[in-house]
């Protein structure tokens, strides 16, 4: 029970704001008040009472600003660290004030933390990805605090990551990254992280099961029951040093079974583990594979099992060496789990969505399920009668014993439609559950099986958190709402809602009612799961020893000393050992050789709170946030000749970014060549992986040949009548033999040096790679390109005469058509040469003032202008005057040019 004299001064308080409300609404303190209508809006030098008359606040308004306004010489009571779901980090914010002040990245790049940009928080990312797949990104669920003797002890936490099945650990001591763990049999996680009272453990779940092995089964029931399987993971944890021993770390091995969330008994219940499942009808498919929907097919029993795992024997089991190895990992298999007493089965609630141990005996276990409007209450005492005397109403399908509801029940309470996930209270047996459908939360007593009150949330409460409220020592003193719709609480700034995390004092006896007292909005990717410490539980450091590398807290090789900056080349990477002191960086000015691997490894050597620079390398995507003492390093390929200013920005300083000196690139011929074809290799694998495959409908259709030009990747830089990534390939065969195209299509790198192959190059700033063409598919390309070239050109010509009127009269255009397709596309398809390009308007009508007449008389005598030189008659010696001329008139009236 909350202390009476605390309850005293609460509502004397209340009775003061009351009456200075009352007060300062009836009268104006002197001064004048203007009632606009418009709320929130500064009026210069207000009273108190003309502020809560125009703003039409009353007396609950004012009491809930004042329980949260938090000015600068009185300090926020807890800190709360969030899940920060798609955004892959976890936000942070301090109550009761509910000011953000940081974001904990773990599975994202973050610019402003440096997260990701230096080599060593690259290596923590890449340490996180599963079978050499990269994973940039992660949708962080379940965090937890590490624990001694179930309080928590300010030293670690951790947090899963439900999309890509990793555990990620966090020291308290500076609230950054320092590990991941990829987890190697599981394909999901949703039930994790949850710390055993003693921080030995760190309990993980799966969520939708999957083959173990990782391998290929054709899905099917049968399959699906035989190879696919859901599974616990106790890792072990050094609460000393955060590290996760996985060597000593086991999984439980589960049928496929869908799990949600775990708790690990406390107390009466230490040693033992509890999860939650659901889809125990082991469902796949839907709709579309004319069974139920999914969700229908996952609800059709009427309860769901409770899996109770004794992790504390388990421990020992797997010492005695009886586990299987799947993937390098130990697994209690459910034969050995059953044969040893580890693994028993009760019915829950159906769809159950987390299960919680009371923090004050560890006898009650809470698990609420959304497809029933109750909670159920079980007792450890009893399960353990049953277990005692294997009292067990039958067995599942994989033969693990059932303990029979009634056996293992307290009771239940009806909470609401939508129950989900429970916290604690201080008073004995008062707890907190969230109600989705409702919209509220549910105050009841899990002992006596009462319910004490309700509030409302807004709106479709998920998660909620209390002080302390799933550890051994409950405060009781707020509960925060983890709504999953905001709609109508904050100004709408596009479709995105934010999600909205509601504020609730719950300071009082177990009958008094809860209050709302601010809104909070969290503008990311459903934030799932919060935890709250008070901020004398843990001790943050402002600065790091000099030299520090903050991904392991030791000292960096890199370290370098004031006076004892260089720059070394070892093999084809230059090391620059810098300094950063007083907002200087030296040395100033970096002179690499293009090509080669590029290491700055700066050491900070301001320990002030404010020596915080942002180093730059501008134009070159590489940047990184020294914190005081922090040595990190930038690595990159110099791949692009030129100089870049090298910049640092004093975060904390009024200079802000200053120019430190520059990064030069030299230029350097072969490495210049290297990028593009790397370049062009990138584009090449990438039509590789997407290769086309051609229904048999657009088989019928396709040209010959056009399959091997899209299966080589042609069409990624080429297109036909007009420049792409590459050169235009409309008519390539009147402006190349077919030998010269065989040749470059089977033997690229030989022809790279020739003058016009060079100068295509740098206008398109990439290489053709060899695409490894055998001689049958370069003959079936080269027609291809013909044929395609033909249907573009025909396909031009209809859809000019179907404009109706030509352009151009007093000439014969279909003879002209023919002479161009002779002796004139060459060059006038695509204006090489300096030609006037036949669909380049601009420049036909900057010579149609000639009339038609007099350019054909220059096309046939010749002329050299200001774009080139037009040989006489062009590459039609033989053809007669009148043959110029309405090929004149022609290429005028493609371009769309009237002339007379």
């Amino acid at each position: 029970m909350k202390n009476i004299k605390q309850n005293i001064m609460r509502y004397r308080l209340i009775a003061a704001l009351f009456g200075l409300a009352v007060v300062f609404t009836s009268c104006d303190d002197g001064g004048s008040t203007v009632v606009t209508g418009e709320f929130g809006s500064p009026r210069g030098e207000e009273s108190f009472g003309e502020v809560v008359k125009r703003r039409g606040l009353n007396s609950a308004d004012v009491l809930a600003a004042a329980k949260t306004y938090t000015p600068d010489h009185v300090a926020d009571q807890y800190v709360a660290m969030n899940s920060g779901g798609q955004e892959g980090n976890m936000p942070m914010y301090t109550i009761p004030s509910m000011r953000m002040l940081k974001y904990v990245p773990v599975c994202t790049f973050q610019p402003y933390n440096g997260y990701g940009y230096s080599k060593e928080t690259k290596k923590l990312m890449e340490s996180g990805y599963i079978e050499g797949q990269e994973l940039l990104w992660g949708d962080t669920h379940h965090p937890g605090f590490s624990e001694t003797n179930g309080v928590y002890d300010g030293k670690w936490a951790t947090v899963n990551d439900k999309a890509n099945p990793r555990v990620y650990i966090v020291s308290l001591a500076d609230w950054e990254i320092k590990s991941v763990t990829p987890h190697p049999i599981f394909r999901s996680d949703h039930g994790g992280n949850f710390f055993t009272p003693n921080s030995e453990y760190i309990m993980e779940a799966t969520q939708y099961p999957a083959p173990f092995d990782r391998k290929y089964y054709p899905l099917s029931q049968t399959n699906f029951e035989k190879y696919w399987r859901g599974g616990l993971t106790y890792w072990k944890f050094n609460n000393e040093t955060g590290d996760v021993d996985e060597d000593n770390s086991f999984t439980f091995e589960f049928p496929p079974y869908t799990q949600d969330l775990s708790d690990a008994g406390k107390l009466a219940s230490y040693g033992w583990g509890f999860t939650n499942s659901f889809c125990t009808e082991m469902y796949y498919g839907g709709m579309e594979s004319g069974r139920p929907p999914f969700e229908a097919g996952c609800s059709s029993r009427d309860v769901d099992y409770l899996h109770v795992t004794n992790w504390l024997k388990a421990a020992e089991v797997v010492k005695a060496g009886k586990y299987k190895l799947v993937n390098g990992h130990k697994v209690i298999t459910m034969e050995t789990a059953i044969e040893e007493g580890l693994l028993y089965l009760i019915p829950e609630p159906k769809s159950p969505h987390g299960v919680d141990v009371d923090p004050t005996t560890g006898n009650y276990i809470i698990v609420a399920g959304k497809l029933d409007s109750h909670a159920w209450v079980y007792s450890f005492e009893k399960i353990q009668k049953a277990i005692k005397e294997k009292n067990f109403e039958g067995y599942d399908k994989y033969g693990i014993p059932i303990i029979s509801l009634e056996d293992a029940l307290h009771g239940s309470v009806e909470v609401g439609l939508g129950p989900l996930h429970n916290q604690f209270d201080d008073d004995p047996g008062v707890i907190y559950t969230s109600i989705y459908v409702d919209s509220r939360i549910t105050k009841w007593n899990y002992i006596d099986l009462k319910v004490l009150s309700y509030v409302p949330s807004h709106y479709n409460i998920g998660h909620l958190v209390s002080t302390y409220g799933d550890a051994l020592d409950p405060q009781g003193d707020y509960l925060i709402a983890l709504n999953k719709l905001s709609i109508d609480r904050f100004n709408p700034v596009g479709p995105l809602h934010p999600q909205n995390h509601q504020l609730i004092d719950i300071k009082g006896g177990p009958n008094d009612d809860m209050t709302i007292l601010y809104d909070l909005p969290i503008p990311m990717g459903e934030p799932h799961y919060t935890l709250i410490m008070g901020t004398d539980r843990y001790s943050s450091i402002l600065k790091y020893d000099v030299g520090t590398d903050i991904t392991t807290n030791m000292k960096s090789p890199y370290y370098t000393a004031l006076g004892a900056e260089k720059v070394k080349v070892k093999g084809k990477t230059v090391h620059v050992y810098g300094t950063i002191n007083d907002g200087v960086v030296t040395p100033t000015d970096i002179k690499v050789k293009q090509g080669q691997m590029v290491e700055i490894h700066l050491t900070n050597h301001g320990q002030a709170k404010t020596d915080h620079y942002v180093y730059e390398v501008s134009a070159y995507d590489q940047m990184y946030r020294w914190r005081p003492g922090e040595t990190a390093t930038l690595e990159f390929l110099a791949e692009k000749a030129g100089m870049y200013p090298l910049l640092l920005d004093g975060v904390h300083h009024p200079d802000n970014r200053a120019l430190q000196g520059y990064l030069a690139v030299e230029y350097n011929d072969k490495a210049e060549n290297d990028r593009l074809l790397a370049y062009s290799a990138r584009v090449k694998a990438d039509m590789k992986m997407q290769a086309f495959k051609p229904s048999a409908i657009e088989m019928k259709n396709m040209i010959p040949g056009e399959m091997e030009y899209l299966n080589h990747g042609c069409n990624a830089c080429h297109m036909f009548g007009k420049e792409y990534n590459g050169p235009d390939l409309l008519l390539v065969d009147k402006r190349r033999t077919d030998k010269w195209l065989k040749s470059w299509l089977m033997h690229t790198e030989e022809h790279l040096q020739e003058a016009d192959i060079e100068a295509m190059r740098q206008k398109f700033k990439l290489a053709m790679p060899n695409q490894n063409v055998s001689s049958e598919a370069a003959d079936k390309i080269i027609e291809f390109m013909k044929a395609k070239s033909r249907m573009s050109l025909e396909t031009k010509a209809n859809k000019s005469s179907a404009n109706g009127e030509a352009a151009v009269t007093g000439a014969n255009l279909k003879n002209g058509k023919a002479i161009y397709d002779k002796s004139c596309m060459a060059c006038h398809m695509t204006g090489i040469a300096g030609a006037a390009a036949i669909t380049d308007k601009a420049r036909w009508t900057e010579v149609a003032s000639k009339g038609l007449d007099g350019l054909a008389k220059s096309a046939i005598n010749g002329f050299t202008g200001k774009y080139g030189v037009m040989p006489a008659k062009g590459a039609c010696a033989d053809c007669s005057d009148a043959d110029i001329k309405d090929a004149t008139a022609y290429m005028l009236n493609e371009a769309g040019v009237k002339v007379k």
